[in-house]
């Protein structure tokens, strides 16, 4: 449901990184030339780059605390669940980068071409043709670094919640 919002902010934005034009230009020109449409290029393949993302990161974050809580012997604390976020977050990037790789071409790509018809298989074979694994793993590093920033300050931020939730509700009953 998130992509719902996500794609069209991620297609206007990816483009305006790729070329010297304004946002607003940008959603105009795709509203004119792709229609609507145009600002899901690539939804598919943002939902089936998401999917195995949340597989690998959720579990491995749950199996982080549950390890580092055995260690120490008593549940982890708010930071250190940001800890095993940020570290779950980075590895779930490096292994989906390929993917994020296809939905940015896919969502980059001009209006026609092989690659806007939206396949990640194809997109995925084209730019292993093109550049090797090398280009399945372009921007690597930036996207695990971004994602380790993020799941250090959503999953830590989200523990610390239930920790305070919890208090309040243990303080009215």
């Amino acid at each position: 449901t998130a992509c719902l919002v996500r794609v069209p902010v991620e297609v206007i934005k990816q483009r305006a990184q790729a070329t010297r034009f304004r946002s607003s230009d940008i959603l105009r020109e795709t509203l004119r030339t792709e229609g609507f449409r145009g600002l899901y290029r690539g939804y598919i393949s943002t939902v089936l780059r998401e999917i195995p993302f949340s597989f690998i990161q959720f579990p491995l974050w749950e199996y982080f605390k549950k390890t580092w809580s055995s260690f120490q012997k008593s549940p982890v604390d708010p930071w250190q669940s940001s800890i095993c976020g940020a570290t779950s977050g980075c590895i779930a990037a490096g292994i989906t980068t390929p993917l994020d790789v296809a939905k940015t071409r896919i969502m980059l790509a001009e209006t026609g071409s092989a690659f806007s018809t939206g396949s990640i298989s194809f997109a995925i074979r084209a730019v292993y043709r093109e550049n090797g694994m090398q280009g399945l793993f372009a921007g690597v590093v930036p996207r695990m670094l971004w994602i380790t920033v993020g799941g250090a300050i959503f999953l830590g931020v989200y523990d610390k919640a239930k920790v305070v939730l919890s208090s309040a509700h243990m303080d009215t009953s």
